[in-house]
């Protein structure tokens, strides 16, 4: 019943979820939660990456703005929108950030078999933020890598 490409691929369970009409994933491992909008504090002097700060259940959470860092147009908060909360390692340290994503969509099981490099032409976001493509229900899912995807930029971290 079994396929031998599925007994030799490790699976993993991922989130997937939407911005700006395109479908992004992420591994469930790094969700912490997912929450209605929250009011956000904005950071002056702050990076356009990580624009403002928010109040998760009493920590304060960096929430970045992955839309920027993929070159879409602003959020605009909707009645489907919901925050990510993240747990990343992020310079090597343990990381909570949160991020706003148009809609939640489901959590699906991919195999290692099923994720497809990206290809370097045709593709409008940074490849090194990217793990792979799949095909869900045929529909394109780009799988994030997230610690790539949420890593401040060198300029971010020469500021310290």
């Amino acid at each position: 019943m079994a396929d031998d490409r599925h007994d030799n691929a490790s699976e993993e369970m991922i989130l997937t979820f939407t911005l700006d009409g395109e479908i992004f994933a992420i591994a469930v491992s790094h969700v912490n939660e997912i929450l209605d909008p929250l009011p956000v504090t904005q950071a002056p002097c702050a990076d356009p990456f990580a624009p403002g700060l928010i109040n998760v259940r009493g920590a304060i959470v960096p929430l970045v703005d992955l839309r920027q860092r993929l070159g879409m147009p602003p959020v605009v908060v909707g009645e489907s929108s919901r925050v990510l909360v993240l747990d990343l390692t992020v310079g090597g340290e343990a990381t909570k950030v949160a991020m706003l994503a148009d809609d939640v969509d489901d959590i699906a099981d991919i195999s290692s078999a099923e994720l497809e490099p990206v290809p370097e032409l045709g593709v409008r976001w940074p490849v090194s933020l990217i793990r792979g493509v799949t095909k869900k229900d045929g529909v394109l899912v780009i799988v994030l890598d997230a610690e790539a995807a949420f890593a401040p930029t060198s300029s971010q971290s020469q500021k310290n």
